[in-house]
Formats: structure tokens, C-alpha cells, sequence
């Protein structure tokens, strides 16, 4: 028990904002890379893994075989069930959590430096050697029906997918990462083996550590944890051809409030414009109540309890989107409202005290999100998925002030295109062309 309560204090330990962050490079004997930041103040470790490729690499007809087998690995592995692995996890009062995305597999590992061999021994097993017994398989293949089937009547998931099929055509994002009742139902385990193979490969894995773990211990225990993973054999899809008609695409639904997505091309990472462009869109809906969607939709007139925008960085896809919901009655209004600010910004660009608004809260709040070793691991492993520089929590606020007014004007023009604004709206909303 005393262990347990351990984990739980290392797991909530809340370390002071780190103005930077020593990042070591390591290699182990075995040809794996990762991020390492050292910190032995407790007996603790945070491990990231990211393998690149997600539910994107679902085969033809196949579509859910991805998310079904990332949700057996906790199932059991070699002599253990499900229930005899979860009892060991908890024996060593170790933490696993297993997820799925488009273009990722992300598996989350927290363990106490006392039972790490142990801990590693058991994520091993999960991740290299997963059982898929018959079993388990069906009662975890009735838990993603039944997430389907309430996915399918939700006004936002609804819309969703509905934006996904409009937007990415042909390509794999246009299906539903859970896949549908009927894939589903028709999955075999050679289907979920297959989909193991493909997706758990030692090419496209991304691995961080923090912690109690020096990098000659992380390089030993990369090999004995990661060691048996095939190679990649399936290629990475390529990218999506969007689809941006403009105007709003209706999905009739029977509800009091529509829900309403829209979306126009966005930016790569990599642009030399991406920080204006994630700073304007702070400014333009962000996820702040002090952002101008807020103010003109929700405190002027009353029309929604939010709507926010962001920009959406899928691997083979950029886009900038955003989400309201309103009464079927206000609804056309919102959207409207959206449109202007939207061309306004585009004409106009933003104030000066706006931009310095925007710099203020983000140069403030970084530093907040390194409040743990989980949290610093798990953005140290999208650094690297991301392709960004090593030292980059030591540059991003740098990046940010050196933002200039003109910067932002002459990035609103270049990027915001009121024209290809492209909605999703499903409900009964009255008075929408």
C-alpha cells in the first residue's frame, strides 16, 4: 500500500516551472533514440512511446482493426489473462495506458525505480508479446460497438465524421478511427495480429523518459523492452487531397441545438509562419474568453456558451477549424458572425495591443505545462514526432515575442481564406443557405 500511495504522489508531484529543461539525446546498443531529461529528486519514471502510423494504416476493409487491437494490449501476455496482468501492474504500483489516433499509437508507462525491471518486464509483454485471446477480443470488441453506437447519436460526432468524409475524400481520415458496427463485428484475430505487425514497429517509434533513469540505464532498458519488434512493412499513407466547397453542408438531425464544424486549409509546422499563425488564431478563437469569436458570438449577442478555433496538424492534412453549437434557431446567425470576424480579420489583420495580449498569455502559461515528469515527457515525444529542435522549450517564448505586428498582417491575408470557410452544421438549423 505505501508503494501505491508513492506512485500516486510522483504521479501528481507538481516540480517548480523550469525556465529550461536539460534534454540528453540517447542511443542504445540496439539502434533506439530518445529524449531523456534526468531527475532523481524522486524514485520515479515517466516513459513515453509514440510509433508513427495510427489508425491511418487500417487495411482495406478492415477499418477498426487498429483501435481494437490497441485496446487488448493491457489483455494479457504469455501465461498472464487480463485480470492476472492487471494485477500485476497494480502489485508494482506501476501506471500503462494504451491510445490510439490517426497517426499515432501512444503508450504511456509511470513506475517506481524500485519495481522498474519488473515494470518493463510487464510492458514488454504488452507491447511485443500481447496475448489476443478469443475472449478478451469479444468483450473488448463489445465495448468499441457500443461506443460506435452511441457515437452515432451524437449531433457531434455526427458532425465529426461528416466533416472528415467531406474534407478527406478517399483518403484513410475519412474513416472512423473506431471503424463501423459492421467492420467491427467482422474482425478476425489474424485481423488484429496484422494490425499488430504493421503498426508496433522499431522504425517508427518515438520514446521520451523522465526521471529517476540515467541514460545508460534508458539505453539497457530500451533494447530489453523494445527488442523483437519488426520493421516497418507497410507504407505510411500519403497525403490528403482536401476538399474545401465553401458555404455549409447540412446533416439533418433531430435535436434543439445544431452543432456547426468548419474548416479551411492551415499550415505546416515546419512554415516560417507558424508562430503568427498560432498566434492569430489565439486571437481569433483559441480557446480564450478573451479571443474575438467569444466576444462577438457569446458576450454580444448571446448566441452560444462557446465556440473556439484551432489549428488541426494531422501528419498528411493541415487544417484550421473551429466548433460552435447553438439553437437551431440562432445557429445561422452564429455561423454569420464567424464568416465577418473571420474576413475582417483577413482585411484588417489584428491591433497591436491584441498581438501583445496574445504574446503575454502564451509566454506565461508555457512554462505551466511542465508541472511533472509525465507532463515533460509527453511533450518531449511530440517534440520529436514533430521534428522540432531539441532546444526548442528553451527558444518557443523567444519564437513568440519575435512575432511583429507586420508579421501577423501580412500572415492573416496569406492564410485566411473566408472564401473556402467550409461548415458542417447538424440539427434543424432554420434559416441557412
Amino acid at each position: 500500500m505505501l508503494r501505491f500511495i508513492l506512485v500516486l504522489v510522483a504521479l501528481a508531484v507538481i516540480t517548480p516551472a523550469r525556465a529550461a529543461v536539460d534534454i540528453q539525446p540517447v542511443t542504445s546498443p540496439g539502434g533506439y533514440n530518445a529524449w531523456l531529461v534526468e531527475d532523481h529528486s524522486i524514485p520515479f519514471v515517466a516513459l513515453e512511446l509514440r510509433f508513427k502510423g495510427g489508425a491511418a494504416l487500417d487495411l482495406a476493409g478492415k477499418k477498426g482493426a487498429s483501435n481494437l487491437m490497441v485496446g487488448l494490449l493491457e489483455e494479457g501476455t504469455g501465461d498472464m489473462d487480463a485480470r492476472d496482468f492487471a494485477r500485476a501492474v497494480e502489485g508494482l504500483a506501476a501506471s500503462f495506458e494504451y491510445d490510439i489516433y490517426d497517426d499515432a499509437v501512444a503508450i504511456s508507462a509511470r513506475f517506481l525505480t524500485e519495481n522498474r525491471d519488473q515494470a518493463v518486464e510487464l510492458l514488454r509483454g504488452s507491447v511485443v508479446e500481447p496475448r489476443f485471446d478469443e475472449g478478451a477480443i469479444e468483450r473488448v470488441r463489445e465495448q468499441v460497438l457500443s461506443v460506435i453506437r452511441s457515437d452515432l447519436k451524437s449531433p457531434r460526432d455526427i458532425a465529426s465524421q461528416a466533416m472528415s468524409e467531406l474534407l478527406y475524400g478517399d483518403h484513410p481520415y475519412a474513416l472512423p478511427l473506431n471503424g463501423t458496427l459492421d467492420s467491427v463485428a467482422a474482425l478476425t484475430r489474424d485481423d488484429l495480429v496484422t494490425a499488430h505487425q504493421n503498426l508496433l514497429v522499431r522504425d517508427r517509434v518515438y520514446i521520451s523518459a523522465v526521471g529517476d533513469i540515467t541514460a545508460e540505464e534508458l539505453a539497457t532498458l530500451l533494447d530489453t523492452l523494445l527488442g523483437g519488434l519488426p520493421a516497418a512493412s507497410v507504407p505510411l499513407p500519403g497525403p490528403a487531397e482536401l476538399n474545401l466547397p465553401g458555404g455549409n453542408q447540412v446533416v439533418e438531425f433531430a435535436t434543439p441545438q445544431s452543432v456547426a464544424l468548419w474548416a479551411q486549409g492551415g499550415i505546416e509546422r515546419e512554415d516560417p509562419d507558424f508562430f503568427p499563425a498560432f498566434i492569430l488564431d489565439l486571437i481569433l478563437g483559441g480557446g480564450s474568453f478573451e479571443s474575438r469569436l467569444m466576444e462577438e458570438v457569446r458576450e454580444k449577442r448571446g448566441l452560444t456558451y462557446g465556440v473556439y478555433s484551432f489549428l488541426a496538424d494531422k501528419d498528411q492534412a493541415k487544417l484550421w477549424m473551429g466548433s460552435v453549437s447553438s439553437a437551431n434557431d440562432r445557429v445561422a446567425q452564429a455561423i454569420e458572425v464567424i464568416r465577418t470576424e473571420w474576413a475582417k480579420a483577413a482585411a484588417e489583420g489584428v491591433t497591436a495591443e491584441e498581438l501583445q495580449d496574445a504574446k503575454t498569455y502564451l509566454t506565461g502559461a508555457y512554462p505551466l505545462r511542465f508541472d511533472s515528469n509525465a507532463s515533460i515527457a509527453n511533450i518531449m515525444v511530440g517534440m520529436q514526432m514533430d521534428n522540432m529542435p531539441i532546444d526548442y522549450m528553451a527558444t518557443r517564448n523567444d519564437r513568440v515575442n519575435a512575432v511583429t505586428l507586420e508579421d501577423m498582417n501580412r500572415v492573416a491575408k496569406r492564410l485566411l481564406t473566408p472564401e473556402a470557410l467550409t461548415f458542417v452544421v447538424v440539427g434543424q438549423p432554420e434559416g441557412l443557405d
